[in-house]
């Protein structure tokens, strides 16, 4: 890809590509451009002539233009407005237009360059003319004008994309439903149907899945000063890119080079915490036979705690009109008492510690009442991280026909917070010195929080991501090309979390168990455990040992590829030339996982899992033909172009699948384009989806009654698993007159079958309560039942079972199947418009701007016999609407942009409301294009201006949001600084 910029005023506001559009040599047109910054004018010039212009934000860094007004010629306005620049043009294509150093192209021998390097997503031709399918594109200064700190956050806060997966927000608040993200990567869904669903690339490249599953790819790994833009096709695209691409493709497309340097700082804060600094620097240099540059980046965040936060801190959601989450699982302490008739175990007396620190008699107990404590209290929802990003591309040409690349990406992201507090029910006898009994009995069971005893767990984690690139592209004929390159791209995760309870070691200090002569601990020298105080009652000796619990995982993710691509023209026809590419490529896969477990045994557990991998042997083609072009234009029928796509894939460990895709263009007018297109799509289940090892382990799930129940939650792989399958539709227009006003849009649906998904998991907290969950689910009563208290035994006391004896064998009130399956079906929905709306008030120039996404159904199917739910604004799906309203001010140096940004009501699943988020994201810039501050840019930027707190959601976390559509941050400021050298 070219270090070009898509500087098109509409493409950056509207954020809409493949547009129809006029060559710049046609007839004149009315351009009022007033004086100011060259890139302004140029923006103003693209929206004016309808015309797609690429330049390197260097390239035009300090330039100023003078302007012009009247009807001219686009070509002769273009002249005028690089006049003095140093700055010249050429035009491969109707409708775009690339700028570069007039110099260079005396140097170079060529007429100023050809596009040959600028290849739109959505397309293996690199001249290819409008395209049937939507591309969204966000290039360098858009992603600047929206304030964000990266290009992950720019891109997952777009109308298109549900960040309700895949993020780390979600993951700590515990409401992913996929519960993949260990690393806290993040991942772009598209619709909503799932980040593993849309395929993530760089420069046209996969990434290894991140994750510990490796299913998705991780976008905050790059560099951000090294993007040159991004591009969202929102469409399925097997036929081009193969499996994956169901719901789109993004492709971050790095910078092709650059001559200089550029240094950019960015500090940012919100209430509370969550202070983030970015430092980055790039330094490049171009010759004229090819270039090279190296990009660094550096992050710094500090976590935000849940206590930071009203609707996070307690758990008790009363005072904000919802039910109290708390548990009796506590500090100090309750006597619990199995309920039959509730199925779960209830408080019968609450500790209350005297003075001493502990419960000494009798008299402290309490009766009938409970001590309550959130499970989540204290515990961090976004983590402190520090990030180390680098990027590197060199480029040289040999000769007039080869050119040889290689580009390497390292990022390494560590990160740390504080985890949810270790719990249990655990039975406690007279062997305990502190025992005590309120109504004298032998022993009790008791419900307790180690929250106050240990504190909470400390989580932390390193991910890194490695991708390496070598390709070269020959020019087999004048018009032939031949593309080749191998790639090599790695993911590892690794996490520890210490300061778990082991509950063996427990049970030793409890005086349930006999020393364990393997351990220096002896209770009767070092001390016993007391449960019965309130965080004072034991000494350090005692809580080392208990404490001592840890687990670790480590994730390695690995894909390999090798390339190759020819293109160019069969024929030349009257219409245009007849344009084919045929393509090639084998890919390999790996995964592996190893885990070190000490919770429960003498010793720590080690377990591998063995490398799982796959190999995939593709070929591919594309064909374009004009069957109208202008020299056979007549009323109604400007263009007319038709595509077509297919990819064939073999893979090793479940067979073959052949996906198409056709496309049409039509033009009636000069200023309109409709467009469709049609293809299927596939994604083959993850590696960790088919071979990993059936597992254990247990949650506490909502009864739907106010109150909750222990239950056993079994997951792991199967290998019986078929591919997710998919169909897409989509139609759409872009109606750009001669006018200022430009409107683009798009009607989408996709059906997409035989759905891997793991339907209890998705739905853990509806699980009792879903009537379409109940094969799923098995409930016992082992209290009462001899037949469940046998079947609850066998699971408890598998080695697998990391929980040992943590929980008495009666407690239990459900058996989870959470394993993965192919499920029922989903079919989307929906339409996205856009339009952008220029104009020139004097020394002022104004763009107002709206997009939208606007889902008309979200029909999901749980399993083949289920019925089918519309679950659109439904909590854990997409809403109705997401919409982005504002405009953009420029004067001279100085420029503004205001958005309004609203995300409809919607529903939790018991029907209640949430309500509409809407917030307001304001920024100022400052960049001088004369005098000694040539060359920096200054920008304020403040997300959420009017600090509104995101809805309330009476969540099963007893966190008062929903993390997926909304933001706990409030208002966050931001002030970054770019200078170019």
């Amino acid at each position: 890809m070219s270090r070009n910029r898509l500087l098109s005023g509409s493409a950056i506001i509207a954020c809409i590509a493949s547009i129809s559009a006029q060559a710049c040599a046609q007839a004149a047109r009315d351009f009022d451009i007033p004086p100011g910054v060259l890139a302004e004018s140029l923006n103003a010039f693209a929206t004016q002539s309808n015309q797609q212009i690429f330049f390197a934000g260097d390239l035009v860094a300090g330039r100023r233009a003078d302007g012009l007004r009247g009807r001219l010629v686009p070509s002769e306005a273009l002249n005028r407005l690089l006049r003095g620049s140093g700055l010249t043009w050429s035009q491969p294509r109707d409708g775009v237009i690339y700028l570069r150093r007039a110099a260079e192209s005396a140097q170079t021998g060529e007429a100023a360059t050809d596009l040959e390097d600028v290849v739109v997503t959505g397309t293996l031709l690199k001249r290819s003319g409008d395209l049937a399918s939507p591309v969204l594109v966000l290039d360098r200064d858009a992603l600047d004008r929206r304030g964000a700190g990266t290009v992950a956050e720019a891109v997952i806060d777009l109308p298109q994309n549900y960040a309700g997966s895949g993020t780390p927000i979600v993951q700590m608040a515990s409401s992913d439903r996929q519960g993949s993200n260990a690393v806290n990567a993040t991942g772009v869904n598209l619709r909503g149907l799932g980040p593993a669903s849309t395929l993530t690339l760089v420069n046209g490249r996969r990434l290894a899945g991140t994750g510990f599953r490796g299913e998705f790819g991780d976008i905050s790994a790059l560099p951000s000063g090294a993007v040159e833009r991004v591009e969202i096709l929102l469409d399925g695209a097997s036929a081009l890119y193969g499996a994956d691409a169901v719901a789109g493709v993004v492709n971050v497309i790095m910078r092709r080079g650059f001559d200089g340097q550029e240094t950019r700082a960015r500090v940012s804060a919100a209430r509370g915490g969550a202070e983030d600094v970015i430092l980055s620097h790039l330094a490049g240099r171009s010759w004229s036979s090819g270039s090279a540059y190296l990009s660094w980046e550096y992050q710094n965040t500090n976590g935000l705690s849940s206590l930071d936060r009203p609707y996070t801190a307690t758990g008790d959601l009363r005072a904000f009109g919802g039910t109290d989450h708390r548990v009796v699982y506590a500090s100090p302490g309750n006597i619990l008492g199995y309920d039959p008739a509730a199925g779960a175990y209830v408080a019968q007396y609450a500790i209350r510690p005297n003075a001493s620190g502990a419960a000494q008699g009798p008299a402290d107990f309490v009766a009938g009442v409970a001590n309550l404590q959130s499970l989540t209290e204290g515990i961090d929802l976004l983590p402190d991280l520090e990030r180390n990003s680098l990027y590197g591309r060199l480029r040289q040409g040999v000769g007039d026909r080869l050119e040889l690349t290689a580009d390497a990406r390292y990022s390494r992201r560590d990160y740390a917070f504080e985890a949810g507090p270790g719990i249990g029910v655990f039975v406690v006898t007279a062997a305990n010195p502190f025992f005590v009994s309120p109504a004298g009995a032998p022993a009790h069971i008791l419900g307790y929080s180690f929250s106050e005893d240990l504190g909470r767990p400390r989580q932390s984690g390193r991910s890194e991501s490695l991708g390496l690139t070598a390709g070269a592209t020959y020019d087999l004929t004048s018009e032939w090309s031949l593309d080749a390159y191998v790639a090599l791209a790695r993911e590892k995760g690794d996490l520890s979390v210490r300061g778990r309870v082991h509950t063996g070691f427990l049970a030793e200090a409890l005086g349930n168990a006999v020393d364990d002569p393997a351990t220096a601990y002896r209770a009767a020298a070092d001390g016993y455990f007391n449960p019965f105080g309130d965080g004072r009652a034991n000494g350090r000796a005692v809580l080392d040992f208990i404490g001592s619990g840890y687990n670790e995982a480590h994730d390695r993710s690995r894909a390999t590829s090798v390339n190759i691509l020819a293109q160019g023209p069969v024929l030349h026809l009257p219409s245009g030339d007849l344009s084919l590419a045929l393509g090639a490529q084998v890919r390999e896969e790996r995964f592996d996982t190893r885990t070190l477990s000490f919770i429960s045994t003498a010793s720590p557990s080690a377990s591998v899992t063995p490398r799982a991998e796959r190999r995939i042997g593709a070929v591919f083609a594309e064909a374009r033909l004009p069957l109208v072009g202008p020299d056979q234009a007549r009323p109604g029928l400007r263009s007319l172009e038709f595509s077509v796509a297919g990819r064939f894939e073999d893979y090793d460990d479940f067979g073959t699948t052949t996906n198409p895709k056709v496309g049409v263009v039509w033009s009636p007018a000069s200023d309109l384009a409709l467009r469709a297109s049609w293809g299927t799509s596939f994604r083959a289940a993850s590696l960790p989806q088919i071979h990993d090892a059936s597992a254990l382990s247990l949650t506490s799930l909502p009864r739907g009654d106010g109150t909750t129940v222990l239950a056993l939650y079994q997951y792991g792989g199967n290998p019986d698993l078929k591919p997710e399958t998919a169909e897409t539709l989509t139609l759409g227009f872009d109606y750009r007159p001669r006018g200022r006003l430009t409107l683009s849009g798009n009607v989408f649906e996709t059906d997409f079958t035989d759905r891997i998904a793991q339907p209890a998991t998705e739905n853990l907290a509806g699980v009792l309560t879903d009537p379409a969950l109940a094969p799923f689910v098995t409930r016992v009563s082992p209290g009462t039942n001899a037949a469940d208290l046998a079947l609850v035994q066998s699971y408890i006391s598998r080695p697998d079972f990391p929980f040992g004896s943590l929980y008495p064998a009666t407690s239990y009130g459900a058996i989870v199947d959470g394993r993965w399956v192919n499920t029922g079906s989903v079919r989307v929905r929906g339409v996205d418009l856009s339009g952008a709306l220029p104009l020139s008030l004097g020394r002022d120039g104004i763009v107002l701007d709206a997009s939208a996404s606007y889902i008309l159904d979200y029909d999901s199917q749980t399993t083949p016999s289920a019925a089918v739910r519309e679950v659109i604004g439904l909590i854990g799906y997409p809403v109705r609407l997401r919409s982005r309203l504002g405009g953009a001010w420029t004067r001279g140096d100085l420029g503004a942009d205001l958005h309004w940004n609203h995300v409809a009501a919607y529903e939790d699943r018991l029907g209640v409301g949430i309500d509409a988020w809407n917030t307001v994201d304001l920024q100022m810039r400052w960049s001088p294009a004369s005098g000694a501050l040539t060359g920096i840019q200054l920008a304020l930027s403040v997300q959420n201006l009017f600090d509104a707190d995101p809805p309330f959601y009476d969540a099963p976390s007893g966190f008062g949001f929903d993390p997926g559509q909304a933001s706990l941050l409030g208002r966050t400021v931001a002030l970054q600084l770019i200078r170019r050298w």
